[in-house]
C-alpha cells in the first residue's frame, strides 16, 4: 500500500469511527449530522425517516440509511483524501449520470 493510500484509508477509518455511538455497535445520528453540519432534526428529512425515528438511533431503517450515506461519503473520501471535500461533493455536486441529482439525493431516494 502506498502512503497516499494508507493515508486515505486512514482518513476513512478515522471518519467513521468518529460516528461511533460510544458504546454501542451503530452510528450516532447526533455526531453524523455534526459531521455533515446539519442539525439532528434535519437528518430525519436527509435520510428519508420520520423525525420520531431519531428517538430509537439503533432502528435498522435509520441505521440502513446512515451506513449507506456514510458508505458513500468513504468512497469519497478515498478519492479525494479529504473527509471535508467528500461531505461537500456528497451533499452538492450534481451527477450528470444521474440526472443531475447529488449523491445525497441518490442515497435518499433509495
Amino acid at each position: 500500500m502506498t502512503h497516499a493510500q494508507l493515508a486515505h484509508s486512514k482518513a476513512v477509518s478515522g471518519f467513521v469511527d468518529s460516528l461511533q455511538e460510544p458504546r454501542t455497535h451503530y452510528i450516532s445520528p447526533k455526531r453524523l449530522s455534526q459531521a455533515l453540519g446539519v442539525k439532528v432534526a434535519n437528518l430525519a428529512q436527509l435520510t428519508g425517516v420520520h423525525r420520531n425515528t431519531l428517538r430509537n438511533p439503533s432502528s435498522e431503517r435509520l441505521q440502513g440509511r446512515m451506513r449507506e450515506m456514510v458508505q458513500v461519503i468513504s468512497a469519497a473520501t478515498e478519492l479525494t483524501g479529504d473527509v471535508d471535500k467528500a461531505i461537500y461533493w456528497y451533499r452538492n455536486e450534481p451527477i450528470a449520470d444521474y440526472g443531475h441529482h447529488t449523491a445525497a439525493d441518490r442515497v435518499l431516494q433509495g
